[in-house]
């Protein structure tokens, strides 16, 4: 049997060997000192494509065959997109001539037209510490900068409240006191994927401060009535929703553009349709703009996005000539790559996110 691993795809990795592959990178992932699935965990992360928690994708590869093919892509920039260094590094990994072969031929096929973008994208490695051994080290490693960046603060403070000393227009020596230094601004962790991880408002509390949290009604990405959410950072560029319910899943909602918040799967506020269609992976369906949902995903059409619980409402930015307009009004679907949407600028207007714990 083969398995298409992105619908779509001129090639197909046999079912068998994409199972070895996410079995054998699940075992890596949670030694201490493996550089490579560390790597791929870490680019990942950074692209937003390793979903709500990294250490469950990288863990069950084969239930998401988009971010299977990611890590083979990942793998493959690792291997500085050289097929002979990638068959190496797999062999390295565990498997056998003959399926490592069949692993770099998938890779290069799959990425051949992009093989240029990806390599002048590699980053330097930086170990990540977000492997489920070596999370007592990240937390140590946390601990440490925090505690280094208020030593800081403090070492700047006391600088800034030493005593000025000149002269007056008599030449007189003077001493004037410094002005009080302000208090230290609070260090908030500012990925959103953690949010899903708390379920109780004490734990919300402690981490982001009382003060910076309100409770108000809510609605979803088509404008339906959820209840009261917690709001972080009301009325400022970093609000966000956070929606806690009783089967323990989460959702986050996010309607400012230019927070600082680390999105999940790298889809933010004010992001245009093509970027959206690129981390999907292929073109999918909008509902009709002033209709019912209007303005929402209809259909992810099997790409990346789909099943992964995210919503988003679009918005259009040049909605000036009538024409283009009414062509994607009413009741229908419109495609993504339609051209009417293309010339009016359409953005990302409310992006929402629900975390799927296993039951």
């Amino acid at each position: 049997m083969l398995l298409p691993l992105l619908a779509g795809a001129q090639v197909k990795l046999e079912e068998k060997i994409a199972s070895s592959f996410s079995a054998k990178m699940g075992e890596h992932y949670q030694l201490m000192n493996d550089t490579i699935s560390d790597y791929i965990a870490s680019a990942m992360t950074r692209a937003g494509t390793g979903g709500l928690d990294i250490d469950t994708t990288m863990m069950n590869l084969q239930k998401d065959p988009a971010a299977l093919d990611n890590a083979l892509k990942y793998f493959y920039q690792y291997s500085n997109v050289n097929r002979q260094q990638l068959i190496a590094n797999l062999r390295n990994f565990g498997f056998s001539t003959n399926d490592a072969f069949a692993l770099a031929t998938y890779t290069e096929k799959k990425f051949k037209s992009d093989s240029k973008n990806i390599l002048e994208d590699k980053h330097p490695y930086e170990r990540s510490g977000n492997r489920p051994a070596d999370v007592a080290a990240q937390a140590a490693r946390d601990a440490a900068a925090l505690k280094a960046a208020e030593e800081a603060r403090a070492q700047a403070a006391a600088a800034a409240a030493k005593p000025i000393v000149t002269k007056d227009s008599a030449g007189n020596t003077i001493t004037i006191a410094p002005p009080p230094p302000p208090p230290p601004a609070p260090v908030y962790n500012m990925d959103a994927r953690n949010l899903m991880k708390i379920h109780d408002p004490k734990t919300l509390y402690d981490l982001y401060g009382k003060e910076n949290i309100t409770i108000r009604n809510t609605t979803d990405v088509a404008g339906n009535d959820v209840g009261e959410a917690y709001v972080l950072f009301p009325n400022t560029a970093n609000e966000l929703e956070l929606l806690m319910h009783a089967d323990s899943s989460n959702v986050l909602t996010f309607t400012q553009e230019n927070s600082s918040w680390k999105f999940p799967y790298g889809i933010k506020v004010g992001d245009d349709l093509q970027k959206v269609v690129k981390l999907n992976g292929r073109n999918f369906r909008i509902h009709g703009f002033e209709w019912e949902d209007g303005g929402t995903v209809a259909d992810w059409e099997g790409g990346a996005l789909e099943g992964k619980g995210v919503e988003v409402l679009f918005k259009v930015v040049n909605s000036g000539d009538p024409k283009l307009y009414d062509a994607v009004t009413g009741e229908k679907k419109v495609d993504s790559d339609s051209g009417a949407l293309k010339k009016m600028g359409v953005v990302v207007e409310k992006v929402s996110f629900t975390s799927n714990p296993e039951k």
